[in-house]
């Protein structure tokens, strides 16, 4: 069929089984191939098709980055290494082999500044990468701001997050080295079903511990990850010697991201054929969340935008890191000059408030010593509905960086998170994770800024998930039951009390 059409410029992508003749150009959908970008359709049955201002159209020639950057390559001052959590020595690649698999190890020492991305890794993720990079026009009309937003759209991933990005290849490496089970954690349940999706294309068995706070706010998550293979443990749980010893302190406890890394490293650590998987945190972790910043810079250029600020929400950092690092390269080598802000939450402000030492990644005191920014290990954040974002401490590489300078912090409460969610659900069409909307409020208060001055700065957010299992949420802010929790001064004072005192120089 043949449809005649006008049009007016900027980019379209027409998914339709029909060849499309538009006068002066042609396009054959087998092949996406555009020759002028036209913003509406005027088709001949009297019909009109409004593109999205994205970058859909160039998506394919972008393609999938064949390579990860590491930004430890390029730091000037190496990040400082973990440490044993016995003897305080720093970490040797024999400690961590109880936990995970060779070649990961090697990842998460290495100073390469690339490293390549395996071809089965690669064939997976072409099932939803290339991302989109969209332009946010209907949010800039209704902030009546001379800003231009883009966001970088992670939720088209079979788990809807950017969490397959690392899941994948994780689970990849373990089945090279012939383990058959892992075990992990999750908060909102974003990386537990990314892990559980990933073990199910390689044959893998698959446990996880969720934050009790969240298995019973997004039953939906637990679902999926169940309907992928995996088995779900509410955390705490009885399973576990950490499980039972936080019940019997607390049996109500809300559980939190450091008691089920606790639960899942000690099942691990008492199994050889069990190996752990993280979702965040680690230097690996975020190596193989850079796709997504590499793909962003290439797609940038395509349209000649430069940012001027980029702004993602940071709990464990994997998102944040995912985005910013190629750029952050970019800003180092003198090529851009971009204003890199994380976004947290106020309950959980480990960047903002804080304190730059050794600790534990995880509860119990099982897990390497890491030099991050910590709230303390035995920090248990508000059941806040952002349930990915309430960990303890800050990635230490993200840690690193925001010490070197490259990179600001800022925390917003839930409410006025949620307030830009619905803003952008109204203007933009999609559905936010809680996660994410700490962004999407940095970005609106940024836009505004830009409103008061006139300054037509280009702004680009990670929009690292969509909300579709995160309505509860929306429907305690809509009908006004949604309170602010801010993190309690006495609670963070008596769980730092309880970091390790180590000094290194």
């Amino acid at each position: 069929m043949a449809i005649q059409a006008t049009f007016i410029a900027d980019p379209v992508l027409i998914s339709s089984p029909s060849r499309i003749s538009i006068r002066g150009w042609e396009q054959r959908i087998g092949s996406f191939v555009l020759k002028t970008r036209p913003r509406h359709l005027r088709l001949s049955n009297g019909g009109r098709v409004r593109a999205r201002a994205s970058l859909n159209a160039d998506l394919k020639a972008v393609g999938i980055p064949h390579q990860w950057y590491n930004v430890v390559a390029d730091l000037s001052v190496k990040p400082p290494p973990p440490l044993h959590p016995k003897t305080f020595e720093p970490v040797k690649p024999e400690d961590l082999s109880p936990l995970f698999p060779d070649e990961l190890i090697k990842q998460e020492a290495s100073t390469d500044k690339f490293i390549d991305i395996p071809e089965e890794v690669l064939d997976i993720y072409s099932l939803w990468r290339p991302t989109p990079l969209i332009r946010a026009k209907r949010l800039e009309k209704l902030l009546d701001t001379p800003a231009r937003i883009y966001y970088k759209y992670e939720g088209g991933s079979p788990a809807g997050s950017h969490k397959p990005n690392t899941a994948v290849p994780q689970v990849f490496y373990n089945a090279q080295q012939g383990i058959k089970n892992v075990v992990t954690e999750t908060g909102a349940g974003q990386w537990g079903s990314s892990l559980a999706f990933a073990c199910s294309l390689f044959g893998l068995d698959c446990e996880v511990w969720q934050v009790r706070a969240s298995y019973d706010q997004k039953p939906y998550r637990r679902l999926m990850m169940e309907t992928w293979g995996a088995k779900v443990h509410p955390s705490p749980s009885s399973i576990t010697e950490t499980g039972r010893r936080i019940l019997q302190m607390d049996p109500s406890s809300p559980g939190s991201l450091g008691i089920a890394i606790s639960e899942a490293v000690e099942v691990a650590a008492k199994n050889a054929d069990t190996k752990y998987c993280l979702g965040s945190v680690l230097n690996h972790v975020l190596l193989h969340q850079t796709v997504i910043g590499e793909e962003c810079i290439k797609q940038m250029e395509a349209i000649s935008e430069t940012p001027d600020v980029i702004i993602g929400c940071t709990g464990g950092g994997s998102n944040f890191a995912g985005l910013s690092f190629p750029f952050i390269r970019e800003k180092l080598n003198g090529k851009i000059n971009p204003v890199i802000k994380a976004v947290e939450p106020a309950a959980c402000p480990s960047l903002t408030k804080g304190v730059y030492a050794y600790d534990y990644g995880d509860t119990a005191g099982m897990t390497p010593l890491m030099k991050m920014h910590t709230l303390g290990h035995d920090f248990i954040p508000d059941p806040i509905h952002a349930g990915g974002l309430r960990y303890h401490g800050m990635a230490p590489l993200i840690s690193h960086v925001y010490e070197l300078g490259f990179m600001e912090a800022m925390a917003i409460p839930q409410i006025e998170c949620f307030r830009g969610a619905i803003q952008f659900a109204r203007s933009e069409g999609l559905i936010p994770a809680p996660e994410p909307t700490h962004a999407i409020a940095a970005t609106i208060r940024e836009a505004l800024h830009c409103k008061e001055t006139g300054e037509a700065k280009v702004i680009l957010m990670a929009m690292c998930g969509h909300g579709h299992f995160d309505l509860k949420s929306y429907e305690k802010y809509l009908q006004g039951k949604m309170v602010d929790l801010s993190f309690d001064e006495e609670k963070i004072r008596a769980s730092m009390d309880k970091v390790p005192r180590v000094t290194r120089n």
